[in-house]
């Protein structure tokens, strides 16, 4: 895998406003990353790359792509305490 840091390029949004479609373009081989007072703000990506993490983020998996250690620790799992307020919500 790579770091992420090199596949990204980084921009000032004070840089990205004065050369909007520049960072478009580059946005099309690779993520750009708009920052804000030196933090992280927004993420510019084609929107071919945006569409196949959408198709991916609804992404169904059937019994069949889970491993059996998968399904053993899905077996085991207990609920948090927390998950109590919902007992009043079960109908069996």
């Amino acid at each position: 895998m790579t770091d992420e840091s090199t596949t990204m390029i980084r921009v000032t949004s004070t840089e990205f406003g004065k050369e909007v479609g520049r960072y478009q373009d580059a946005a099309l081989m690779q993520p750009v990353v708009v920052t804000r007072n030196g933090r992280d703000r927004t993420v510019m990506i084609s929107a071919d790359e945006y569409r196949r993490l959408k198709r991916r983020d609804r992404e169904v998996m059937g019994i069949e792509d889970f491993t059996a250690a998968d399904i053993e620790a899905v077996g085991r799992a207990e609920p948090s305490r927390s998950a109590e307020a919902f007992n009043p919500e079960f109908q069996p």
